[in-house]
């Protein structure tokens, strides 16, 4: 398991409908930063209109190929987008964190304007074992990620999901312009 004090370098992806500005990811890039991890949120081009192609290029741009140093944290649909970009990569690589909130990879009931974009999901195959540490969060009551989603996520994975209660899909409009259980779950 790699230390959080061995990571060089982080990633912020938001998800559909969000930009690098919402929630709480300018939070997590303060945070990041003053423990010695420079951190940035990158722009996921047209986030209420997405393109999974367009998307996974600019995850391909912003992460390349990563180290052991390098940390991802992705929200919501921007989970599927890094996973995909983390399947699709060869050679030896390896990634020193992941941190998914409300992440997913199967269609969701509240939000069928992303089937297209979901579609079967990804072949994740021993994704975890170039990983890390691989941490999931999510609350018990997300009206738009079903929990049960990330749960299955975490066991293909092999982790478990770190649930924080009453804690919705994690929006800086119900109020969460911070995310301690993301910091924890890297510092910790």
């Amino acid at each position: 398991m790699t230390p959080f004090s061995t990571l060089q370098s982080g990633l912020v992806f938001h998800g559909y409908a969000a930009s690098p500005d919402d929630h709480w990811f300018g939070w997590l890039v303060q945070r990041l930063s003053a423990i010695g991890i420079p951190t940035t949120v990158p722009a996921l081009p047209d986030s209420l209109s997405p393109d999974a192609a367009r998307w996974q290029e600019t995850i391909r741009d912003a992460v390349g190929e990563p180290d052991a140093g390098t940390l991802i944290v992705a929200h919501s649909l921007g989970c599927l987008a890094v996973i995909r970009h983390l399947a699709s990569l060869t050679g030896e690589w390896r990634l020193g964190g992941l941190v998914l909130v409300s992440g997913f990879m199967d269609p969701l009931p509240a939000l069928p304007e992303l089937d297209q974009f979901i579609g079967d999901g990804c072949d994740i195959t021993g994704l975890a074992e170039r990983i890390d540490r691989i941490s999931l969060i999510r609350s018990d009551d997300d009206p738009l990620v079903p929990p049960a989603h990330t749960d299955r996520l975490a066991g293909l994975l092999g982790a478990t999901a770190r649930v924080v209660p009453g804690a919705g899909h994690f929006l800086g409009i119900d109020g969460h312009t911070t995310l301690p259980a993301a910091l924890d779950a890297i510092t910790s």
